[in-house]
């Protein structure tokens, strides 16, 4: 398996560039510019940010697996990670900076993921690349090297999400999120 590891990054609001018609980084789900933008311009303090749940990988997961228990079909992203479940209720976790991915759902039935999370690290055991050519997907597998078509994937919302996180994330912070692996010094 490949085993790849991601670097958790927190990014306060001074690091990022907010655009007017952005949310707003305190979460209170208006955009930028109805939020925080009149304050900081009025050299108010921003107010504290809205405490919401958690969001794990492990917990995104579970839920593209019900979506595949329920032949569903769905695609979302977080960070940069693509969910997606199919109509015959397989399910796939991707990874877009080094185009990984691994089945977390077969026929309905839950796949346990292989996926270490802690507050600073996410782990996971790649078994496959993808790839998207003239709207098919394509895996190819990290061990014997096979390339299979994935039929049924909704390889235009898959699309459109990669290019939505290349267009969010520098090709400098993506370039971060890996750490070295083991040995590597």
């Amino acid at each position: 398996m490949h085993r790849l590891a991601f670097l958790v990054q927190r990014r306060s609001a001074a690091m990022i560039k907010i655009s007017r018609n952005q949310s707003c980084p305190c979460r209170s789900g208006k955009k930028y510019k109805h939020c925080c933008l009149p304050m900081q311009q009025a050299g108010l303090p921003p107010p504290a940010p809205v405490r919401r749940s958690q969001v794990s990988l492990q917990g995104e997961i579970e839920k593209i697996q019900e979506a595949a228990a329920r032949c569903e079909e769905q695609c979302r992203e977080l960070g940069v990670f693509i969910f997606f479940s199919t109509k015959n209720g397989d399910a796939w976790l991707l990874e877009t900076t080094e185009c990984d991915a691994v089945q977390v759902a077969a026929a309905g039935q839950p796949l346990p993921p292989p996926v270490l999370e802690s507050q600073e690290l996410i782990e996971v055991d790649w078994s496959h690349a993808f790839t998207l050519r003239q709207r098919r997907f394509f895996l190819t597998d990290h061990k014997n090297g096979g390339e299979t078509e994935l039929l049924g994937a909704p390889t235009l919302q898959i699309s459109a999400a990669l290019r939505r996180i290349r267009r969010h994330y520098s090709a400098e912070l993506l370039r971060q999120v890996h750490l070295p692996p083991a040995g590597d010094d």
